[in-house]
């Protein structure tokens, strides 16, 4: 397949015939933040101007926090040199050397920290339009492949001036490429934004609802704390099919894992088993609606608390337990409830030295606050089921934007789509 007219074969792929392909060093000026004994301990302070290190660097933007080391402003005039301005693009110098950062008008003086390398463009080439790039998949790929180090990943000054991008010939085109791309991470933020509001929001109902400090209309009464042993039927863990009968994970019977349990209903599963191997290792069927917790590896902060609802009939293995509530406990408040509180009940519950686990008999032991009656359980349910349907589409609202953003940039950045 030929290439298409008014476009040219190059070292960076395929381009407009009036881009060029130019090297980093060629446009901008590359900084490596101070060494040795620049800054001294006694100028970093809680207050003052944020040292951009490392850890504040995201892909495309940065996230300063209260753990963000700041220094004074006399630092900032001691050493001119470090203090960033806005277009610039930051990096760490090790660890995450395909993830790059623009400093915004916000972010205009602060400092470039030891542990990391910036990027300032010359006066006739867009700021924006080159963090962009750095945003590529192509040139993110190239940094891991070209960067220094054997155990861990590293930038210098003559890695990044070796970087070579596709460039329009006007910085006209550059500014309405990087303008059509910063409308899409407008939109990305405030979708995030959004995202975080929601998520606020929910926690402070489910603080306020899930332990009657906040009734709903038409509820009164008194609650109560028990053990989960008082309300729960029965509970049980799965188990796993021996691997050594490969036939027994051929089959169509959905086997959820503990690493499946995500706040989430689970319709379906990584692995499928057999009848058989349901039969010869004696697992148990559990029906939509059956709530799951996991019980094992509880000292990982992702599995500690992780909990779920059957979608669709499934068995477990042994790092799940299955609980079937009595008449007087919904499910479904039991979900919320231990979303809830689940983290804080493996830190104070479970037991091992060095696995964390649960048993039976300390799953019986978990104490519930509980509302008078099951409609009351039924309504707060009600109401925390609508804000997680509310920000489970604001997350796939975000996750298109993002692939939409992702799939412009590689168009816009190469020429494919031209806007002027």
């Amino acid at each position: 397949m030929g290439i298409k007219k008014g476009y040219k074969q190059t070292e960076v792929g395929v381009i407009p015939e009036d881009w060029e392909v130019m090297s980093i060093g060629q446009i901008a000026r590359i900084r490596t933040g101070p060494f040795g004994t620049l800054l001294k301990a006694s100028e970093y302070s809680s207050e003052g101007v944020p040292v951009v290190s490392v850890g504040e660097i995201r892909h495309g933007y940065l996230r300063i926090s209260d753990n963000t080391p700041r220094v004074s402003e006399m630092v900032t005039k001691r050493l001119p040199q470090y203090v960033l301005k806005v277009g610039d693009i930051v990096f760490g110098r090790k660890g995450g050397v395909d993830r790059s950062a623009r400093i915004r008008k916000e972010e205009d003086g602060w400092f470039l920290g030891s542990d990391g390398i910036a990027i300032r463009a010359d006066e006739i080439h867009q700021p924006e339009f080159l963090a962009f790039q750095f945003q590529a998949t192509t040139v993110k790929n190239w940094l891991l492949q070209n960067s220094t180090g054997t155990t861990m990943p590293s930038l210098n000054q003559g890695v990044l001036s070796r970087v070579q991008i596709p460039i329009p010939s006007t910085i006209h085109e550059q500014e309405a490429i990087a303008e059509a791309l910063s409308d899409a991470d407008t939109l990305i933020e405030s979708l995030e934004q959004l995202l975080a509001k929601k998520r606020h929001i929910k926690q402070g109902a489910m603080q306020e609802l899930l332990t009657g400090k906040k009734r709903l209309s038409g509820f009164s009464g008194k609650w109560r704390t028990c053990p989960w042993g008082d309300v729960i039927a029965s509970c049980s863990s799965g188990a796993t099919p021996y691997r050594g009968r490969t036939e027994y994970y051929k089959g169509t019977v959905k086997w959820i894992s503990s690493g499946e349990l995500n706040f989430n209903v689970i319709e379906d599963t990584i692995e499928h088993i057999s009848e058989e191997a349901v039969q010869k290792t004696n697992l148990k069927i559990h029906p939509a609606g059956t709530f799951l917790m996991a019980i094992t590896g509880l000292e990982a902060a992702g599995t500690r608390g992780s909990c779920g609802i059957v979608g669709s009939p499934a068995t477990t293995n042994q790092s799940c337990m299955a609980i079937y509530p009595k008449p007087d406990l919904k499910t479904e408040y039991l979900y919320h409830y231990y979303v809830y509180r689940g983290n804080e009940l493996a830190f104070e519950y479970c037991q091992g030295t060095k696995q964390q686990s649960y048993t039976a008999k300390l799953v019986k032991l978990l104490p519930i606050n509980l509302p008078p009656s099951t409609d009351e359980q039924a309504a707060i349910a009600a109401v925390l089921s609508d804000m997680d349907a509310e920000i489970a589409t604001l997350e796939t609202k975000l996750t298109k934007a993002r692939q939409l953003k992702t799939g412009t940039m590689q168009e816009l950045l190469t020429g494919r789509i031209r806007l002027i």
